[in-house]
């Protein structure tokens, strides 16, 4: 009977299972399906205009806003942030959840599978979520264990801002993105199907990525500071195989953006036609006439260039020589650099490459633009609505507006005046559903 009895639960357990594959979960709503109604003492419901509003009621029903009211209105379950600043949802168009830098990283690559890869990303999505991120791109990660990831968090199963990712970046065999620094046929091993070497083989990269469900395509135009080579930081790709990934990634629906350092990476990279530059570090005024000209945006990471140099200057250096070496000729530039794109009227767009810093630190990034000559306001547009745009969310992110997900956070303080009071949010909403509230 005992066996019986075991039988039939593991053939439930199975079958459930299998249900739960077959049905996706609903989206998170409100917690009690009705209308829910946030009293912001100061509103900035649409960071494009740099309006403050006062005394406003957004009114959220299931996971939308539907109305914003004048005054402090509505009855049944009401949020208080009369005293609060309310702003939407930021967003971080450069992170890497499925991992963080360690001085144990190197050992991780080859102790940690896509499984356990995910895991990790679930509690740094969380953190992510937590400091006021509701939305993300990741730029970088397994495969497997991002898209696992990503769809987790759509289905409500895990806690964590909606995510675009790319997954495996498409790289060059050898250079940065691929593995290196290990034994031959530990770097087979490691090695992933975005790797590539010629026009043809880079096509079918990109359409492998988008098989196996990027949302995006990221690509490594030029060396990086973190691959454990001594490759520098100049353009890996030729100028062929970089058109032809361009031309496959938009044929297949995807917008195709560059990790690049070396202004000849990054220039190749424009000329063919891409859309974004990820870094930008040796940006030059070709490079600024190219991105100005043509639309693409600059995510500048800036807390990835201080992070690395700090690391790589410091007593506690983890790095190996060849990654120190490129973290003390990199990092410190980024910053100037980024001065000069905002001078040269470069589209910026918001981005950590958190993953390399600390996850849930993303907020650090404003202060570090506004050091490179950003205004506050545009500082804050960068994470919301210059950032929506970027990724091509504009109706899903950026704006607390009639019909738009009720995406949203608080702060003590007024942004506009010290970015830094970003860094310490104390409410955060995502989908119609609370996730902080330290009020």
């Amino acid at each position: 009977m005992r066996s019986i009895i075991a039988a039939a639960a593991a053939w439930l357990c199975l079958a459930g299972a299998a249900l739960a594959q077959q049905t996706p979960a609903a989206p998170p709503v409100s917690p009690d399906g009705g209308t829910v109604f946030v009293h912001a003492g100061r509103l900035l419901a649409d960071p494009s205009n740099g309006v403050v509003q006062r005394d406003k009621t957004l009114v959220i029903s299931g996971n939308r806003i539907v109305e914003v009211r004048d005054g402090f209105v509505g009855e049944g379950t009401v949020i208080d942030l009369r005293d609060a600043f309310v702003l939407p949802g930021l967003i971080d168009s450069h992170v890497h959840l499925t991992s963080e830098q360690n001085p144990n990283a190197r050992l991780q690559a080859v102790t940690l599978d896509s499984a356990d890869r995910a895991i990790v990303g679930a509690g740094n999505a969380r953190k992510t979520l937590m400091a006021g991120f509701t939305t993300v791109a990741d730029l970088g990660a397994p495969n497997d264990a991002i898209f696992a990831l990503r769809d987790g968090v759509a289905r409500g199963d895990v806690i964590g801002p909606r995510i675009l990712a790319s997954g495996s970046s498409v790289s060059i065999h050898g250079g940065h993105g691929d593995a290196n620094g290990y034994r031959e046929d530990v770097l087979h091993v490691l090695s992933s199907e975005s790797i590539c070497s010629g026009p043809e083989d880079c096509m079918r990269a990109v359409r492998t990525q988008v098989r196996a469900g990027a949302d995006v395509i990221k690509i490594t135009s030029t060396g990086g500071v973190l691959s454990n080579t001594a490759a520098g930081l100049g353009q890996q790709f030729t100028d062929a195989e970089l058109a032809a990934i361009v031309e496959a990634g938009h044929r297949m629906g995807r917008k195709v953006t560059a990790h690049a350092h070396g202004a000849d990476g990054i220039n190749a990279f424009l000329r063919a036609g891409g859309d974004s530059i990820e870094h930008g570090t040796y940006l030059d005024d070709e490079g600024i006439r190219l991105m100005r000209e043509r639309g693409a945006w600059l995510v500048p990471t800036l807390m990835a260039g201080d992070y690395v140099a700090r690391v790589a200057s410091g007593p506690d250096n983890f790095f190996t020589p060849a990654q120190t070496a490129k973290a003390l000729e990199a990092g410190p530039r980024m910053l100037d650099m980024a001065g000069r794109a905002h001078r040269g009227r470069v589209r910026i767009a918001f981005g950590t490459d958190s993953g390399v810093s600390a996850h849930g630190d993303n907020a650090g990034e404003f202060a570090l633009l506004v050091r490179a000559g950003l205004t506050p306001l545009e500082a804050v547009q960068t994470a919301t609505v210059n950032a929506a745009e970027h990724l091509g969310i504009q109706d899903q992110a950026g704006r607390l507006l009639p019909g738009m997900p009720a995406d949203l956070i608080a702060v003590r303080g007024d942004p506009l005046e010290d970015v830094t009071v970003l860094e310490r949010v104390v409410f955060v909403m995502r989908g119609g559903v609370t996730y902080r509230n330290d009020r």
